[in-house]
């Protein structure tokens, strides 16, 4: 089973060789950002990234991400 949520960047804070990027569940009344708020109504997600991993500089507050949950065998 997989289970796709929508989270907004909110920040992300430079630190010597690695970023920390905080990021929230959305919240909408309309169209697909409705469904997201059904299922997924809150949630925090906070990572720490390398500089030397490919997902350092790539997220932007503000913008939105999909996140895909499955279980790991």
């Amino acid at each position: 089973m997989k289970v796709k949520a929508k989270f907004k960047c909110n920040s992300v804070t430079n630190y010597k060789g690695q970023q920390s990027v905080n990021m929230q569940a959305v919240c909408g009344h309309e169209g697909e950002n409705a469904d997201f708020t059904k299922y997924t109504p809150c949630g925090n997600l906070e990572i720490s990234i390398m500089e030397d991993c490919p997902a350092y500089n790539q997220f932007i507050p503000g913008e939105d991400y999909y996140l895909t949950f499955e279980k790991a065998e």
